[in-house]
């Protein structure tokens, strides 16, 4: 099948879509600077301990609450985006609409490549892009690009904290399901440390809508070897950790 026979490839530049982003409804402002988390627990702890809900999506996308959160005169919105590429970037355009113009996103990974210890840091600096949400965000290409400033405030925390970390490419996918044995050797052998679900759609968006934007993520399951080893990525202080980290980055932005 030719490439121009893939809907995909029609880009368009034209940055007035029919249907637009629209504020939220918020009982306070919203702050510029946001934490897109991807930590359920981590929400639920940061609420308990005083982070205010001034508002939340609509429940046809999840209802997801919205955090403002302040500690020492800083602060920032907080909130789930939810999991894939076309529901976390739904979130983020109805934040970045609502005035979010820094981000900092904070989330797990597959491990690509044997020997990346459950909990390790990853900064990406560009994804490839298995995905479908950020061709409607920026001209299709193989992989798409993170903003090197954001990503230099990103790491310098991390060197600051004294944090082990990689720096390298993720490969986005849509479908968890289909990471075949053949397509993680061929991410592997192109230089990819991790797999996950949104990052290449929250950098074209971020892009697309002229924000500071860099990510963090954790190393979770292992899908390097001949089986899926889960380890149990779900339960790791690594995610408290990694959340505090992107609370310090976001305020480099």
């Amino acid at each position: 099948m030719p490439a121009d026979a893939i809907p995909l490839v029609e880009f368009d530049a034209d940055p007035e879509a029919v249907v637009q982003p629209k504020p939220l409804r918020l009982t306070e402002p919203m702050p510029i600077r946001a934490i897109v988390c991807f930590f359920h627990e981590v929400i639920a702890e940061i609420a308990q301990q005083g982070a205010r809900q001034i508002g939340a999506f609509g429940v046809e996308l999840g209802g997801h609450p919205i955090y403002r959160l302040t500690v020492e005169d800083q602060t920032t919105a907080v909130f789930h985006p939810g999991v894939g590429a076309p529901l976390s970037v739904l979130h983020v355009e109805q934040a970045i609409a609502s005035g979010v113009s820094k981000v900092i996103a904070c989330g797990g990974a597959g491990a690509v490549v044997p020997g990346l210890a459950l909990g390790h840091v990853v900064v990406p600096t560009a994804a490839v892009r298995d995905e479908g949400t950020s061709y409607h965000y920026y001209p299709a290409t193989r992989e798409i690009p993170a903003d090197p400033a954001a990503v230099a405030a990103a790491t310098e925390v991390l060197d600051e904290r004294g944090v082990p970390y990689t720096v390298g490419k993720t490969w986005t996918t849509d479908a968890p399901f289909r990471e075949t044995a053949a397509k993680i050797r061929a991410r592997r052998d192109e230089g990819c440390i991790t797999v996950e679900m949104e990052t290449a759609a929250l950098l074209a968006v971020a892009q697309a809508r002229k924000v500071a934007f860099a990510q963090y993520l954790y190393a979770g399951d292992d899908v390097s070897g001949e089986r899926h080893d889960h380890r149990r990525w779900t339960t790791t202080s690594a995610r408290r950790d990694l959340f505090w980290l992107a609370f310090e980055a976001v305020h480099r932005l």
